[in-house]
C-alpha cells in the first residue's frame, strides 16, 4: 500500500476501532473508539506491515472495522480506515493526491492477517 509521504515523521499511531462503519463511505476523517496506542518500534512496524500490503481486487461494501491515526510530536498526519471484507482502505491527509485516497489490499495476505491479530489484540478479553 502506499502511504503519505509524511508517514515518516509518524511517533504514534492511534489505533481506532470504527463504530459506525457505513459513515466512512462519504465521511471526511475516521470516527471511532480509541483501541490502542503504539508508538516507537510498535508503530514503526506496523506502518511497515501497511507498506508491505499487496494490493488486490476491490469488492464493494467498504465497512471498515479498524482504522488508524498517524501522529507526530506536534500533528495528526494521517488516516487510513480498512475494510478486511472488500480489501479496501480509505486514507485521509493534508494534501493527500486524490488517486491515492482509495486503495486496494489483499486481507488475505501475511502481512494484513497480522495487522488484522495486532488491530485484535487492542480489544478487551
Amino acid at each position: 500500500m502506499l502511504l503519505p509521504l509524511t508517514h515518516g515523521k509518524t511517533e504514534l499511531i492511534e489505533v481506532v476501532r470504527i463504530t459506525d462503519p457505513v459513515r466512512h463511505l462519504s465521511s471526511e476523517n475516521l470516527v471511532g473508539d480509541t483501541a490502542a496506542i503504539w508508538e516507537g518500534d510498535q508503530a514503526q512496524q506496523a506502518l511497515s506491515l501497511i507498506a508491505d500490503l499487496p494490493g488486490s481486487e476491490l469488492y464493494r461494501c467498504f465497512l471498515p472495522g479498524w482504522g488508524i491515526r498517524a501522529h507526530s510530536s506536534t500533528d495528526q498526519l494521517f488516516e487510513i480506515a480498512f475494510c478486511f471484507h472488500c480489501h479496501g482502505a480509505r486514507i485521509w491527509g493534508p494534501g493527500l493526491p486524490v488517486e491515492q485516497q482509495g486503495q486496494t489490499f489483499n486481507a488475505e495476505s501475511p502481512a494484513a492477517l497480522e495487522l488484522l491479530h495486532r488491530f485484535r489484540s487492542c480489544l478487551p478479553d
